[in-house]
Order: structure tokens, then sequence, then C-alpha cells
């Protein structure tokens, strides 16, 4: 039995061409999408740079400001922190500040101020103890966070009352965290026993 009429084909060509066409829009968007993406890595990195830049910039006007105090040194200043051995400042399982350490904090209110005039900058006085615990018959703290707390808030109180403006400059504790050596021998714990004071970016500044 014949059929009326021809059935109607559609071109390979033309199935071709619509094929070609779907790919090369398909590479179009990936290649856009692959070329926002370097952007955003390109943004990012110079965002990192900058910011990298003005941190090492910070670090070394800060080093700068306290040559004197490094040059005697009583002082130590690492990635951004001035280190004060808490012999200096302290004797042991003490709070009080001692004459060596009164004068020693003396010494870095100037080039601190110094710093401070010229950047938007906080200063945090942490305390920091060694992992023995409080000598027995010490009825004012019962463990290294209370010690390390009221020794960075001695040094912040001290260097307030030295000239230092008290809005730019707050206290932090640590206790027995983060040692900067195992706490293995005296020289070690000696070591962990300290003041640590560094530079912090106001969080408005940060922010913009």
């Amino acid at each position: 039995m014949e059929q009326d009429g021809d059935v109607q084909t559609t071109p390979v060509w033309a199935i071709f061409s619509d094929l070609m066409a779907a790919l090369v829009g398909i590479f179009v968007l990936m290649l856009v999408w692959v070329i926002g993406i370097q952007l955003d890595l390109s943004q990012s990195l110079r965002e990192e740079r900058a910011k990298l830049e003005t941190e090492q910039q910070r670090r070394a006007a800060l080093e700068d400001a306290l040559a004197d105090p490094l040059a005697s040194g009583r002082i130590s200043f690492q990635n951004g922190r001035i280190g004060i051995n808490g012999s200096v400042l302290f004797s042991l399982n003490s709070d009080r500040l001692q004459n060596d350490g009164e004068e020693l904090l003396q010494s870095l209110v100037t080039p601190l101020k110094k710093y401070l005039a010229a950047h938007d900058d906080l200063l945090m006085v942490s305390g920091f103890t060694d992992d023995l615990p409080i000598q027995k018959g010490n009825a004012r703290y019962t463990d290294n966070w209370g010690l390390s707390a009221q020794r960075a808030l001695t040094v912040t109180r001290t260097l307030i009352a030295q000239g230092l403006p008290e809005e730019r400059i707050f206290a932090a504790a640590f206790g027995d965290n983060q040692p900067v050596a195992p706490n293995t021998d005296d020289d070690a714990r000696a070591r962990n026993r300290r003041v640590e004071i560094t530079t912090v970016p106001r969080q408005d500044a940060a922010g913009e």
C-alpha cells in the first residue's frame, strides 16, 4: 500500500549547525565563568598583598620606634610582638610590679605614643605564665588564668598612668596557654612567664 506524499526530514547539516551553535554557547559561558573566577582571584590576591604590605609597614614602623629599648636588650620584638620577660616585671607568683619593670615600661611609653600618633591601632597587653600551679598559700589566685590576667592589667594600668591613652590599650590573659618553649626546665618556664604588647587594628578601620 503506497503512502500519500513524501516524508519531510530535517537535513543533517541543519542538525549539525544547531549542535555546533549549542556547543559554542556552552563554551562561551564556560569561558566567561573562568574569566570571572580569574578576575575574582586576581582581586583577592591584590587585596591580600596590600594587607601584607600594610602589616609589614606597621611592624617596621613599630620596630623603628622601639629602636632604643631594643638596643638595650631588655625587650624582644618578633612577628610584631613586643616581648618582656616576666621576671623583669614581677617576682614569682606575684602581680606587683618591680622597680626595674616599672622603669622598663616607662622607656616604652614615648615610642609607643609616637607609634599610636601615626597609626590608628590599639595596643593589646597579654599576660602569660608557665605550666606550674599557683604556689600553696597564695590566696589571691586559684589558677594561672587569674595571675596572667592581673599581670596584664598591672602593666596596662601602669602604661596608662605613665602617659598612654587609655582608649588605645587593653589587657588580655592566656594563662599557661601558648608557651614559647616546652615547659621542661626552669629556663624554658622563665621564658614562658612573660608579657607581650601587640598592635591590633581598630575594628572600624579593619571593616572599611
